[in-house]
């Protein structure tokens, strides 16, 4: 059985004669996405990434999915464990599709260069705390041609209408990205950001880690340890991280804990050139 809330919502949403999409975070579902994919006609689904400057990772992307039956067995699970953070639905215009995914790619790419990131709008966290925030006369242009969306914001279903549903033009300076994020949802991006690249760099020394104790608690008390000395430059986790990961026997760094009443800064700077100069970096 379909949870309620949502089920309700699109029974609702098909009498007005509105088509039904799921917006998928498909690197989290990707059983789910296949699913989809193998089920449904070219016409019927979108990669939101491709056909645009990221298309390298549309397979990773997140995927809109046209869906026409409100007790669709291929989306029953996932509405049953919303806080699995899967994405959102939402509703349309028929034949909306295209415009509602040219509507995001426009939105995709934030920031400028070289400090770009990618938007992630499919996230059911990121689509709450932007709902949460901006003013009603402003989520036209934050969800264009959405008419309404069904999303799970943590302690239940939420619905939220669109009063001027339809394509609306990118504003030089969108209100959703100036939703402060909370301190637990940027401690976890964080780590998510860092564990990747340490498999993508650092596989081998993970791997070795794997072996003694589980990455994932690992990385989270290295992040704790930053987070306790003030070190909140990235050359700084870094330079934990990395050190700590890579710690031969006998350590090179003697004592990691700060002096008394010395500034992180300093501590960071100490603790750096410490290991720079350790004698034994540059033995053959």
């Amino acid at each position: 059985m379909i949870a309620a809330a949502p089920r309700q919502w699109m029974i609702d949403q098909l009498k007005l004669d509105h088509a039904l999409c799921l917006i998928l975070d498909s690197e989290g579902e990707l059983d789910v996405r296949q699913t989809l994919l193998n089920t449904s006609e070219p016409d019927q689904h979108r990669s939101v990434y491709s056909e645009t400057q990221v298309s390298d990772l549309a397979d990773a992307g997140p995927f809109i999915f046209l869906i026409d039956n409100p007790d669709d067995e291929r989306i029953r699970d996932l509405l049953k464990v919303p806080e699995r953070n899967w994405g959102w639905l939402a509703s349309i215009r028929k034949d909306d599709l295209p415009a509602l995914t040219q509507h995001w790619r426009e939105r995709l790419i934030i920031g400028t260069r070289p400090n770009q990131a990618l938007y992630r709008f499919h996230d059911n966290r990121v689509l709450t705390r932007a709902l949460g925030h901006i003013p009603e006369e402003a989520r036209p242009e934050y969800l264009g041609p959405a008419i309404s969306v069904c999303y799970w914001h943590g302690a239940g279903w939420e619905v939220i209408h669109n009063p001027v549903p339809g394509e609306h033009p990118l504003p030089a300076d969108p209100m959703w990205l100036n939703v402060p994020a909370p301190a637990s949802q940027s401690m976890e991006m964080l780590q998510s950001n860092i564990y990747r690249y340490l498999w993508a760099e650092h596989s081998d020394d993970l791997m070795r880690l794997c072996q003694r104790q589980d990455p994932s608690t690992w990385l989270a008390e290295q992040l704790s340890q930053a987070q306790q000395w003030g070190w909140s430059a990235p050359e700084q986790v870094h330079f934990l991280i990395i050190n700590k990961l890579n710690e031969p026997e006998p350590p090179v760094i003697k004592n990691w804990l700060p002096h008394t009443g010395e500034a992180p800064q300093v501590h960071y700077e100490r603790l750096f050139n410490e290991a720079k100069f350790w004698p034994g970096e540059h033995s053959a």
